[in-house]
């Protein structure tokens, strides 16, 4: 069962200011855990659109939600296409978008999905949506050295990095690396053992590396963020819960940048590049879990809540 616990429920729902009569955007569905409250919320106009590209997620959500089936409708697709989807629907402009960056429990606890590093054995696949030609074993095994180095690095900011890259190209010269299994002895391999006995696990940062590659994870949320809050009525909020420091610097940037696009140097005593803010950062500083749902979920640990508001 696609089981995942939402993180930042409430202070999710609660920055979205939900109107009976809205219309929202959930861009990464998953179990449907944010959709069904925001549902709960809505009134006989009200609308919710869930987007995401996993199938076990479409799956999971479409049964979970069933109850508010007359005001859902859920999209197979990537929240980058959001403008599209919302086209084809015949959407110009909503009351609330909401993104949940995390990978899922299910995705994380199922084997087969090869996104876990705690799994001894699984195919390494780690794709996010199944349609997708590449897998992560085609980073592994395709990538040249150099490159290995720069994403590892990168993505994972694991100071090991070169070693690691290192030790992959080697091991598939005899043969590919092709499950998770593999690829964890050889990042093993490629960190002093003292430094494995005290960090967390070694393979974590390699492994999150390979997985924002494969899915352009990056790309995705920088690209979109923009047209997100071009798509908001005035009013209109956009709240992102991010789960590493790559992505919430990048929502963190994108949102001040809409708050002041000016690019006037600062001495200019009248704006000159005619660039109009558009809107508000609603939160200085991100929201975090409180103590409480550290201790039921520990994977909201490091969970970062930012929210703008359309002007």
């Amino acid at each position: 069962m696609f089981e995942h616990k939402s993180v930042l429920l409430e202070e999710t729902i609660e920055s979205l200011a939900v109107k009976p009569d809205g219309i929202y955007v959930d861009g990464t569905l998953g179990g449907g855990g944010h959709a069904f409250h925001v549902c709960s919320l809505l009134g006989e106009q009200g609308r919710l659109i869930g987007i995401d590209q996993d199938a076990d997620a479409i799956a999971a959500a479409s049964e979970r939600l069933q109850q508010f089936s007359d005001k859902v409708t859920i999209v197979r697709n990537n929240y980058r296409n959001m403008k599209e989807v919302l086209n084809e629907l015949g959407i110009d402009k909503v009351d609330g978008i909401y993104l949940d960056l995390g990978v899922s429990s299910y995705q994380l606890d199922t084997a087969e999905r090869g996104f876990t590093y705690r799994e001894e054995d699984a195919p390494l696949d780690m794709r996010m949506d199944q349609r997708n030609p590449q897998t992560a074993a085609d980073i592994v095994n395709t990538y040249d050295e150099m490159e290995l180095y720069h994403i590892i690095r990168d993505y994972g900011e694991d100071r090991f990095a070169k070693n690691i890259a290192k030790h992959i190209v080697k091991a598939r010269q005899e043969k590919p690396i092709e499950t998770t299994g593999e690829l964890i002895e050889i990042i093993k391999a490629a960190i002093p053992a003292k430094v494995r006995a005290t960090g967390g696990h070694p393979a974590k940062r390699t492994f999150q590396a390979i997985r924002i590659e494969l899915n352009q994870e990056l790309e995705v949320l920088n690209s979109s963020i923009d047209t997100m809050i071009e798509l908001l009525k005035p009013g209109g909020r956009l709240s992102i819960i991010t789960f590493h420091s790559l992505e919430d610097r990048i929502v963190k940037n994108r949102f001040r940048t809409n708050e002041n696009p000016c690019t006037c140097p600062p001495d200019f005593p009248v704006c000159m590049c005619g660039k109009v803010s558009r809107g508000r950062v609603v939160t200085r500083k991100p929201i975090i879990p409180t103590e409480e749902e550290l201790t039921e979920n520990k994977r909201s640990k490091s969970s970062k809540l930012r929210v703008f508001e359309r002007v």
